[in-house]
């Protein structure tokens, strides 16, 4: 085995471990039924953490993962949840570590995090305003309504807890992976890489991005 295949196989188990980890915090220490259908859970605080170990690419992927498990074990919201779950995590996890892993210091980290933060919830305002009626089946001006009071300031704790508990676990975490050597030192061409995964996370934000604007255009047309 060459030291390429191993140390491949060494980064697939720990992503395999931080993906179990985080659907072990998704099942344990999740907090439901605030403000009657909104859940806490800290798994993007794990995934965000992989993220920044390993690229973006490799946390929105870690993303699905977990969201696709959760949607076919403890979550009762079905496909709409699974949705409203992804794209709160690939938004934080894939934003947050887009910027980090372009150059890794912990300024770049806090810059990322909070853009992170802030995409996440600005996206979350837009699909609960298209999906929460769908969900709910109540009139959108119910949910306009939530967003002042329940849905902007949820979204906003949310996402600054999760980056306060990444910038709080990520040294020590990543610390004790490269002493058990299961991470290595990144390597001189990562450049080459990180320009590879920064296109690939702008091509998912933009078509993500795209998809919410048809959505919305969809509803001023009142075609849904």
């Amino acid at each position: 085995m060459t030291t390429k295949q191993s140390s491949r196989i060494k980064s697939l188990a720990v992503m395999s471990m931080l993906t179990a980890l985080a659907v072990a915090a998704d099942f344990f220490l999740r907090i439901p039924n605030i403000g009657g259908f909104l859940t806490y859970e800290p798994k993007d605080v794990i995934l965000t953490i992989g993220a920044f170990i390993f690229n973006p690419i490799a946390g929105v992927l870690m993303s699905l993962v977990v969201c696709l498990i959760e949607m076919v074990t403890v979550s009762s919201t079905g496909f709409i949840g699974f949705l409203m779950n992804f794209l709160a995590s690939a938004m934080f996890v894939g934003v947050s570590s887009v910027i980090y892993y372009r150059k890794k210091t912990m300024l770049r980290a806090i810059i990322g995090l909070v853009s992170g933060s802030l995409a996440m919830v600005a996206v979350m305002l837009l699909w609960n305003y298209i999906m929460t009626p769908i969900y709910m089946g109540v009139p959108r001006e119910i949910v306009v309504n939530m967003m002042p009071t329940l849905l902007l300031p949820f979204n906003a704790i949310k996402a600054g807890l999760n980056a306060a508990l990444v910038l709080l676990l990520y040294k020590g975490v990543v610390t004790a992976l490269r002493k058990s050597s299961l991470v290595p030192v990144r390597a001189s061409n990562d450049s080459d890489n990180n320009r590879k995964v920064n296109t690939m996370i702008t091509l998912i934000v933009s078509a993500l991005a795209v998809a919410t604007l048809i959505l919305v255009l969809l509803i001023f047309a009142k075609i849904i």
